[in-house]
């Protein structure tokens, strides 16, 4: 189950439906299922708290990923924390809008719970098409 959680900001997330679904579609190609994938928007100090405390770093980031499943498992339990300050100033300085960046920022998460990386330069430029292949099959269903 895909659940969406919001955490000391304001910010409210549209088209659900059609984000859950496009994360089981690309999570698919992996093959991959989500089993519980929490979803959480906070601010920038309470992801700077836990980048701190969790992975050492002293510095804002736009998402942290926490996988609890095995990499191998088919079913992907896990934590993504996004930033929505942090966010925005980012689509101001890539010159996105800020609902193609949240949607980056989503699937960039989830691509990591699927076994991309992007630690070296070939594996940021291999996260960067993945993105970008999950960025052209998202699609809102009008009925919703």
């Amino acid at each position: 189950m895909i659940l969406f959680h919001i955490h000391n900001t304001y910010f409210k997330i549209s088209n659900r439906r059609a984000i859950k679904r496009w994360i089981e579609i690309v999570l698919r190609d992996y093959d991959r299922i989500p089993g519980d994938i929490n979803i959480i928007f906070c601010d920038p100090e309470y992801l700077l708290k836990i980048n701190k405390k969790y992975l050492n770093h002293d510095y804002y980031t736009d998402v942290i990923t926490f996988p609890y499943s095995d990499p191998e498992d088919e079913k992907i339990n896990a934590d993504i924390f996004i930033d929505i300050d942090t966010v925005k100033k980012n689509a101001v300085d890539y010159k996105q809008s800020f609902s193609d960046e949240i949607l980056r920022v989503i699937i960039h998460g989830v691509l990591h719970l699927a076994g991309e990386d992007d630690i070296t330069k070939e594996q940021w430029d291999n996260m960067r098409k993945a993105e970008d292949r999950a960025l052209q099959i998202f699609s809102v269903d009008p009925k919703e």
